[in-house]
């Protein structure tokens, strides 16, 4: 009996949280909170904020900590009737992770450390935002070509380090001088950056550095980054198409359609029934009789030759 009681209780508690939590009100009330703890965050960058008005300031953190352990509460009391459904949700855990990180010991004592927790929680702002959300979960399918990406542009970048310190560290030992050096120099020219000023100094040492660098830049930077924005978009596209699936309305179920019982009728009711049907088919058959025309003396639509 005690254990009915407490399993409608339980129910009933989780319904009203969830009618709060999904309401649009609910959604906006965290966002706002979400969006004036990043103010209180970028004020707090300046000193003569902080030394005017650092008692009001406190005060404020620990009300948005207060709100945001009450928004966690109110989920966790929505899924009372079923608690693993809560922690199989990933947004879940990063707002228990963060929320829940403010209050130990070593996190507080920690000033940098509690800075990022206070920062995580503006990146709670995607929970709100369907079209974030769906960028974060495309960046995240994207991590395994991403890494293919990174391979093959790697050894791009070794390859064309060895041959360019093979050639210009004597010449040019300030971006070639080593295999790092190198590196670095040829990184940063696959973003365009500083590419005329290397193809100039490169010709000043022969003219056929423009092979290397024409070579370099057309693998690296065109085709390398075609490609990992090809990989990017197709990721983006997956997560779209995911996020539309998730979002359809369930389709009710189909219920049969009830069966009704049918109460047997009296055996005298029913002979009635049956006389008064034939009755009815007899005076039908006497009034199309009447109705056919002369001549006919069969049943109706055939001709009697006199």
């Amino acid at each position: 009996m005690a254990d009915a009681r407490t399993t409608r209780l339980t129910t009933r508690l989780a319904a009203r949280a969830s009618r709060a939590v999904d309401s649009p009100h609910f959604t906006r009330a965290v966002f706002v909170l979400i969006a004036a703890n990043a103010v209180l965050l970028g004020a707090e960058t300046y000193s003569g904020v902080v030394a005017a008005w650092l008692p009001l300031l406190k005060t404020a953190e620990y009300l948005f900590l207060a709100a945001f352990t009450a928004e966690i509460l109110l989920r966790l009391a929505a899924h009372a009737d079923r608690p693993a459904a809560f922690f199989r949700d990933p947004w879940n855990l990063f707002d228990l992770a963060v929320v829940t990180g403010a209050f130990l010991p070593f996190f507080r004592e920690n000033t940098t450390v509690l800075r990022l927790l206070r920062l995580a929680r503006v990146l709670r702002a995607a929970r709100f935002l369907p079209q974030l959300r769906v960028v974060i979960v495309a960046v995240g399918k994207s991590l395994p070509g991403t890494l293919s990406f990174l391979l093959v542009g790697g050894l791009l970048l070794y390859v064309y380090a060895m041959v360019g310190w093979t050639f210009f560290a004597d010449d040019d030992p300030e971006h070639f001088g080593s295999l790092g050096r190198a590196a670095l120099t040829l990184f940063l020219l696959i973003t365009l950056d500083g590419l005329g000023d290397a193809v100039r100094t490169g010709l000043e040492i022969s003219r056929w550095t423009i092979v290397y660098f024409a070579s370099f830049v057309l693998f690296g930077s065109f085709l390398l980054v075609n490609l990992l924005i090809g990989v990017v978009i197709g990721s983006l596209d997956e997560a779209r198409r995911e996020a539309e699936a998730d979002g359809e309305p369930p389709r009710p179920p189909s219920v049969p359609a009830p069966v009704v019982a049918v109460e047997p009728l009296p055996l005298p009711l029913l002979r009635a029934r049956i006389a008064a049907a034939r009755t009815a088919l007899d005076e039908a058959e006497r009034a199309l009789t009447q109705a056919a025309p002369a001549g006919a003396t069969g049943p109706p639509g055939e001709r009697v030759a006199g």
